[in-house]
């Protein structure tokens, strides 16, 4: 029996959940997200939660129960709060800018890069800091991975774009001759 599967999603005060078979629409403050999922699992609404059941016992409806239940869930924090992941970036004359839907990074390339952000991403720079926002947090993830593919950091000075709560593991240098 999965512990998150059985959890039901409480839904705050200004959500509205639509649930349509499979199909699920969470529409809140900050948003709306839909999404369909699997005929493995059922999903109902009763009173001011969301409740996720498995069809059967087979293994495939058993392991899809807690992810499906996760995702809701997720929806529903998206669209009443919202998620943020910050980056860091750490290095000689880096830089970034944000205008309108893209942001300019200068990261010690010959070159600036453009990066246009998914909709429904909003960046703000501050610093050294670069802030992502929005209500889907599989967007709001991707859109810092891809930032920090760009130029991911290295163990010897720690130059390059970080996650804030990513520790980077630093090496010492060449040991030299004696």
């Amino acid at each position: 029996m999965s512990r998150i599967g059985k959890v039901p999603v409480e839904i705050p005060e200004k959500v509205e959940v639509k649930v349509n078979g499979a199909h699920v629409a969470v529409k809140g403050p900050k948003g709306q997200l839909e999404y369909t999922f699997t005929d493995k699992v059922t999903i109902s609404l009763e009173d001011k939660s969301v409740v996720v059941k498995p069809v059967d016992e087979s293994k495939e409806s058993r392991s899809l129960w807690g992810t499906t239940r996760t995702l809701v869930n997720n929806m529903v924090t998206g669209v009443s709060e919202g998620f943020t992941r910050t980056l860091e970036f750490n290095g000689v004359g880096y830089k970034a800018a944000v205008s309108g839907g893209t942001i300019t990074l200068n990261l010690g390339y010959s070159h600036p890069i453009d990066y246009v952000l998914p909709t429904g991403v909003e960046a703000k720079v501050n610093k050294n800091v670069i802030d992502l926002t929005g209500c889907d947090k599989e967007l709001v993830g991707f859109a810092a991975a891809k930032i920090r593919s760009f130029r991911p950091p290295e163990p010897y000075k720690g130059k390059g774009v970080k996650y804030s709560d990513e520790t980077i593991i630093r090496k010492a240098g060449k040991a030299g001759s004696k």
